[in-house]
């Protein structure tokens, strides 16, 4: 691994909340496509 020196703590947290955020988002994209989806079903079942 690559030698961070006394920044090694602030990288690393950088790096693990940027992960969190992504996968918060890709998480969230997911739930809204079946939100999306359901509706979308819904209104075609209607007509």
């Amino acid at each position: 691994m690559i030698e961070l020196g006394k920044y090694a703590t602030t990288v690393l947290s950088a790096y693990g909340i940027s992960l969190v955020l992504l996968v918060a988002i890709v998480l969230q994209t997911v739930r809204a496509n079946a939100r999306a989806r359901r509706a979308l079903e819904e209104y075609d079942n209607r007509g």
